[in-house]
């Protein structure tokens, strides 16, 4: 009997020459487009030795800049974090009329440009917008002051936390939370011991996304905040200001704080993605979802 070996003719990138001139190819280009660039903030930062870095991380302005950011990411990053909750169970857990236009309509901020989103906060708490008058007699001040920044950085974050809750909040279905209350659970209590343990994962994924993104925020916080050194500017704000200045250096010393913050969000998302919360992970927990449901029927 004779045996006849028929080589399967080859896929498509399985040749040698385009495998490794594909590898070549997206190495060079994350060597020009990411990792150049933070070593040039690395080498700029220190290139008047490290005395210079530590007098410009150490300015007033600058200390004003991370403390007011990192206000307006303790303000925004908790309402945004209940919000995509809340968003989530709405969405997933109840029908109502208008539910896709909900889904769509949290979506809006990753299409508009966050200049747009400014410009339009400009538009309804301005002195000549919508509520401005109102606001100016009851002397409230929302824009360049600490809550129109909050209320800007609010906004191009809100999809975060509901977009990774969503698709696995769905995915759960609502066996287990119909099982709570049908037990006599309250609906605070089945979320506490039912819901929130199936979501903390990508919940924390959300907030780590959400929270780089409300720190490195330019577009909309410039629009609202008037620019106001030492007293409106975050951090990429005060960073632009000391490149105009032309003090490079410091603005590279300013930058090393965000270009470390990138780094931890980088860490802290790998080891969420472990744990559970990224999307590789994210069948497993359904089927532990689905193995307590199970047990629970």
């Amino acid at each position: 009997m004779s045996h006849s070996n028929h080589r399967r003719p080859p896929r498509i990138g399985d040749a040698p020459a385009f495998k490794y001139t594909l590898l070549a190819l997206v190495l060079v280009l994350v060597a020009l487009v990411v990792v150049a660039p933070m070593a040039v903030i690395g080498v700029e930062a220190f290139s008047r030795g490290v005395p210079y870095f530590l007098q410009t991380i150490a300015d007033a302005d600058t200390r004003h800049a991370v403390l007011l950011t990192v206000i307006t990411a303790a303000i925004a990053v908790p309402l945004n974090t209940i919000f995509g909750v809340a968003a989530a169970w709405a969405i997933t857990k109840h029908d109502f009329p208008g539910k896709r236009l909900l889904t769509i309509v949290i979506e809006i901020p990753f299409s508009v440009s966050p200049v747009v989103a400014g410009v339009c906060y400009l538009f309804v708490y301005g002195l000549q917008g919508l509520f401005g008058p109102a606001l100016a007699s009851a002397e409230l001040k929302i824009l360049f002051a600490l809550p129109g920044i909050v209320l800007a950085s609010m906004f191009v974050t809100a999809p975060f936390v509901a977009r990774e809750l969503i698709p696995l909040m769905q995915a759960q279905g609502r066996d287990l939370e119909e099982a709570a209350t049908s037990l006599g659970a309250s609906g605070w209590r089945t979320f506490l011991s039912v819901t929130l343990p199936n979501i903390k994962w990508a919940m924390l994924y959300g907030v780590v996304l959400c929270n780089a993104r409300v720190m490195g925020e330019f577009g909309a916080v410039s629009i609202v905040s008037g620019n106001i050194r030492g007293q409106t500017n975050t951090l990429p704000l005060h960073i632009e200001l000391l490149y105009q200045d032309y003090n490079a250096v410091g603005a590279f010393a300013a930058a090393s704080i965000l270009a470390v913050l990138a780094l931890v969000t980088l860490v802290v998302k790998v080891l969420l993605e472990r744990q559970g919360a990224g999307r590789r992970n994210r069948p497993q927990t359904l089927a532990g979802v689905q193995t307590t449901s199970e047990i629970h029927s």
